[in-house]
């Protein structure tokens, strides 16, 4: 078993720098071809969703044995041209999948949308009166503080008389 450390490097390494690297190199070709390109969307478009459940699922399943070398060895596996493994994955099981959920997914989306602006806004309201309540408390603060000695100073000045 590799080190936990270790093991994110070479998944930063494998999955991420160097797959971004041969997306680079395919799209600043002269003549690129449009079979890599799909295959470099495809790679991303899986590795978007992976990192997602993997957010999710790490807390369930990081106690695996090798769990971190199965990850590093998933992504290569989807990457490397020879195993056709983003090819699979991505026809044989994400497009059925997204095909049949299309119309929920788009439907979920457009909610989140509606919801999350108006939770936005919300919550902007509620950290603009947050926002004020707390200038006001401190202002009232800043006076009780400011007003103490110049009622001292008058305290003084009255028993001098």
């Amino acid at each position: 078993m590799l080190g936990n450390f270790i093991t994110r490097i070479i998944i930063l390494l494998v999955g991420y720098a160097y797959p971004a690297y041969g997306c680079y190199k395919c799209v600043e070709k002269k003549k690129t071809e449009i079979q890599e390109l799909r295959y470099w969307c495809k790679y991303w478009i899986l590795v978007g969703i992976l990192t997602v459940f993997e957010r999710i699922g790490d807390i369930i399943v990081s106690w695996f044995p090798l769990y971190g070398e199965i990850k590093i060895a998933l992504l290569v596996c989807l990457w490397y041209p020879k195993s056709q493994g983003i090819s699979y994955v991505y026809e044989k099981l994400l497009c059925p999948y997204m095909l049949r959920h299309e119309l929920n997914i788009d439907q979920g989306i457009l909610v989140l949308k509606i919801r999350g602006h108006s939770v936005i806004v919300q919550l902007l309201q509620h950290g603009y009166q947050w926002t004020l309540q707390l200038f006001r408390h401190l202002q009232k603060q800043f006076d009780k503080k400011n007003d103490r000695p110049k009622s001292k100073e008058r305290h003084k000045f009255m028993s001098l008389r």
